[in-house]
């Protein structure tokens, strides 16, 4: 297992997220959906394991925070799976239940944002297939992954209460569920193949002053 995360650590993640189909030029960067969000806002998710909550805080990586913010008020992550766990590393999440939402965002490309922190334990930061190309999957970092920092992986905020519950999301399927078919298929594929994979029950932005008064844990 120890030369396995070296080696994966070693080559940052370039595999976290699909890589988009070969174009005969690169695809334009999108920029962040037109809603800003709060300066600092607190997201819950609620899980097959139990409640995790987030803190944003968007001078971190304003552009990520943006999508994230409006992803979660849209209703985009329910159901989505964690269906790719590596402990000690990242547990990873990001493409929703339903497919024809999976296609509407397949090359809803972000514009990279500038690395501010460390992707350091209890992080979340957006996965890629290359510079600008951050849609909508995401990753929380289980390890201090600070050579991700040089890799252009821009943490947009932090566990702040259940990380103790993100440390048992099921990792007994590793890297086999195959990212294009829970694109292509959704949930329906990952509950036939992967059964015991937990999942995002509900996603929800919190009230501001919860996220305002909130102390760190």
């Amino acid at each position: 297992m120890k030369t396995l995360l070296i080696s994966m650590l070693a080559c940052g993640i370039a595999l976290a997220q699909t890589p988009p189909a070969p174009k005969t030029a690169a695809p334009p960067a999108k920029k962040a959906m037109p809603v800003g969000a709060p300066e600092a806002y607190k997201v819950k998710f609620t899980t097959t394991k139990g409640d995790v909550i987030i803190l944003v805080t968007r001078s971190w990586a304003p552009i990520g925070a943006d999508r994230f913010y409006n992803l979660v008020k849209n209703g985009f992550y329910k159901d989505a799976a964690f269906f790719r766990i590596i402990p000690g590393f990242v547990a990873q999440f990001g493409i929703p239940a339903r497919p024809e939402v999976a296609a509407a965002w397949d090359h809803a490309y972000l514009v990279d944002d500038k690395v501010t922190q460390t992707n350091k334990r209890g992080t979340l930061t957006f996965a890629t297939a290359g510079a600008n190309t951050r849609t909508t999957q995401i990753f929380i970092n289980y390890g201090d992954n600070a050579r991700l920092d040089t890799q252009g992986f821009a943490p947009f905020g932090e566990v702040i209460d259940g990380m103790d519950i993100a440390d048992k999301f099921f990792a007994g399927y590793g890297e086999s569920p195959d990212q294009g078919r829970i694109t292509a298929f959704g949930k329906g594929y990952l509950d036939k193949s992967f059964p015991n994979l937990d999942r995002i029950v509900t996603a929800t932005v919190m009230p501001a002053d919860a996220a305002a008064t909130e102390t760190k844990k």
